[in-house]
Formats: structure tokens, C-alpha cells, sequence
């Protein structure tokens, strides 16, 4: 009697977990579709403008409104290049890129490492004041840097781009370079310090190959800023024989009616300033998600 019930009772339990095992998979199923739809619906735009970007101009202004190129038109991304100046932009575009990935990275950790490892009088007021400014919208600042850079004749250069980023690049990447830092044990530079290494020796051997992670994401966050950038370079490269970066190009490509551009050639460059940002975020996906939740873990 009591192996009968006993047996019972299993039956019941085995019962119940297929069900939940049931219910388990019914419902991730369901997460998995809504997921679908939902990567379906914000690729669906990325999707037509390729397809656009390898039409004619007859198949984009048709009235019948084709989906399909009936044959690619590779030649429009070759057309984008020859006609479009995108090549000049890209060149300076890269200019820019380049030295940021310098500049930002090691005068950001320069910084970083003095808030995060050096003491001296008044560091945690300056650091706070340092934060207080990441409260700024930008539209506050860009008057008076106009101005500024205006007065000392830096319009329609590419310096507005590149000198102020040897302070640091922006108090964001400073927070996050300090955060990490903090996490670094003091033992390590203990050990150097006793073996005589001065605060730069300690910078430059022990902590800055350590933010390797930290790094990785600020370049990257670097890249994609200025890749897509137009709105500073509208702001201060106005005049016709300025520098002119890709985005900015773009950016009068289509806001220009009489530049008599076709949408296909148009949607041929807006892919090719999309190409390389989805190619690093795939490359540094682990990085980039990482990087927002930096400053909480360390520290």
C-alpha cells in the first residue's frame, strides 16, 4: 500500500515538471518570436536602403514602387567615390580618427591616473567639478567654443576636432578610466615604488597595461563619434574650401535639391558609413556592453 502511494506521489511530481518543463520552453519559444519580429522590424529600415543602394535611379523614382533591384548596380558605391568628393572625406575623416585614438586614450588615462592613484590638495573638488560638467548640454558650450575657436583662428581647420581632445576627450572617458583604475590593486605600485619608479615609470609600465578593457571601449566609443559626426563639422568647417568630412558630405548630399544626386547613389554612400560601425560593434560587442557598466563594477 504504501510502495503504491509512494509511486503515486512520483507520478504526480514527474507530472508536474513536464509541465513546467512544457510551459519553460512554450515560453521561451515565445521570447524568441517576439524577439524576431521586433530585430525584423528595426532591420527592416538597414534592409531597404541596401536595396535602394543597388537600384537604378529609373527603379527608385519608379511610381510602381519595385522592392528588388532587377540587377544590382554595384557601380553606384563606385559613383559615390568619383562624383561625390567621398574620397577627399574619408581621407580627412581618417585624419581625425587617428588622432583621436591617440590623443583621447592617453591623455584620458594621463588624467585618470592622477585622480584615481596620486594624492594632492584639492583632487576630489577638482574631480567633482570634472562631473559636474558631464551635466552640460551641449548646446550650453557651443556658443562660447565658437567663439573661441573663432578668435584664435581655428575654423574651418580640422583643429576644433583634434587639439581639444588632448585634455582628456570629455569628462565621460576620465570617469570611466578612473573608475577602472581605482580597481587596480595598490600593491602593484607599491612593489615599484619601493624599487624606485617614479609616478610616470608606474603610469606607463604597470597601470596603463592594465586598461587594456577600458581602452579597447574608449577607442572604439572614439571611432564611432567622429565616424558619424556632422554637426561639428557644420558647425565649424563652413567655408567651400574646408575640410570636409564623409558625414558632413552626406549630410549636403542630402540636403542639397540642386545637387541633382540620385537617391540611389545617396543610399550607396549612407551604406558605406554604415558598414564599418556595424563591423566594430560586432568585432567589440562584448567591450561596448561592458564599457556602460564599468563604472558601477569598479571602484
Amino acid at each position: 500500500m504504501t510502495f503504491t502511494a509512494n509511486s503515486s506521489e512520483l507520478d504526480r511530481l514527474e507530472a508536474q515538471r513536464k509541465r513546467a518543463r512544457v510551459k519553460k520552453r512554450c515560453l521561451q519559444a515565445a521570447i524568441y518570436a517576439l524577439m524576431i519580429v521586433i530585430a525584423a522590424i528595426l532591420l527592416f529600415p538597414y534592409l531597404h536602403m541596401i536595396l535602394k543602394s543597388l537600384m537604378t535611379a529609373e527603379e527608385v523614382d519608379s511610381p510602381y514602387g519595385s522592392y528588388f533591384p532587377k540587377t544590382p548596380q554595384f557601380i553606384n558605391y563606385v559613383t559615390v567615390f568619383d562624383t561625390g568628393g567621398y574620397a577627399k572625406g574619408f581621407i580627412w575623416t581618417m585624419i581625425i580618427i587617428l588622432f583621436n585614438l591617440v590623443a583621447v586614450p592617453f591623455s584620458a588615462t594621463l588624467i585618470g591616473y592622477s585622480f584615481a592613484k596620486l594624492k594632492w590638495k584639492g583632487r576630489s573638488a577638482m574631480f567633482a567639478i570634472m562631473l559636474g560638467t558631464m551635466m552640460l548640454p551641449a548646446a550650453v558650450t557651443q556658443l562660447p567654443l565658437y567663439i573661441i575657436f573663432s578668435k584664435i583662428g581655428f575654423l574651418n581647420t580640422v583643429l576644433p576636432f583634434t587639439v581639444p581632445n588632448l585634455f582628456g576627450g570629455g569628462a565621460v572617458y576620465i570617469f570611466l578610466i578612473v573608475q577602472f583604475m581605482r580597481g587596480i590593486p595598490a600593491e602593484l605600485e607599491n612593489a615599484a615604488k619601493i624599487d624606485g619608479a617614479n609616478a610616470f615609470t608606474r603610469y606607463m609600465r604597470i597601470v596603463l597595461p592594465l586598461c587594456k578593457p577600458v581602452l579597447v571601449y574608449v577607442m572604439v566609443q572614439v571611432f564611432l563619434a567622429y565616424w558619424g559626426d556632422y554637426y561639428g563639422p557644420l558647425v565649424y568647417l563652413t567655408a567651400a574650401d574646408s575640410p570636409k568630412t564623409l558625414a558632413l558630405i552626406l549630410y549636403n548630399f542630402i540636403t542639397d535639391n540642386s545637387s541633382g544626386t540620385k537617391i540611389n547613389v545617396l543610399m550607396a554612400g549612407a551604406v558605406f558609413m554604415s558598414v564599418i560601425p556595424t563591423i566594430l560593434f560586432g568585432i567589440f560587442q562584448r567591450q561596448l556592453i561592458e564599457g556602460v557598466t564599468m563604472g558601477g563594477l569598479k571602484g
